[in-house]
């Protein structure tokens, strides 16, 4: 029987703490959130002033993120790129950049998911949180 690392709720918090830092020192109003590997949410953190459907919205990124084992950009540059079938993928309903998924040793663990600003900006954060656990 193999063994894996898995997120517990002190990485939880820390990916948390240092994602929401990361995004205020640059005056980001966003909502985050943190799943395991089968994209169930461990945690949750919406920034004052982030509008209520950016929490949502993170989170069906990071599970998108975790369940596909890559970042959530990947779908939305297949469907932009004319896939537009991949839309009824099952379970996939955070196909947008700004969910990025958390690999621990070569596998994945979680993933990070983010919205309020632009997409690029929504994955900056998660990758800031995720390097917390270097």
């Amino acid at each position: 029987m193999k063994s894996k690392a898995t997120l517990e709720a002190a990485e939880v918090d820390q990916i948390l703490a240092t994602a929401s830092a990361h995004a205020m020192a640059n005056h980001w109003v966003v909502s985050i959130a943190v799943c395991d590997d089968g994209g169930h949410l461990l945690g949750l953190r919406r920034l004052d002033g982030a509008a209520p459907i950016s929490a949502y919205i993170c989170a069906e990124k990071a599970r998108t993120s975790a369940l596909g084992r890559r970042e959530s950009r990947i779908y939305e540059e297949v469907i932009n790129g004319g896939r537009t079938s991949f839309l009824s993928a099952p379970l996939l309903q955070g196909m947008l950049e700004g969910g990025v998924p958390i690999m621990i040793d070569g596998h994945c663990v979680g993933a990070v998911g983010v919205s309020g600003v632009k997409s690029e900006q929504d994955a900056e954060i998660a990758r800031a949180g995720i390097a917390t656990l270097a």
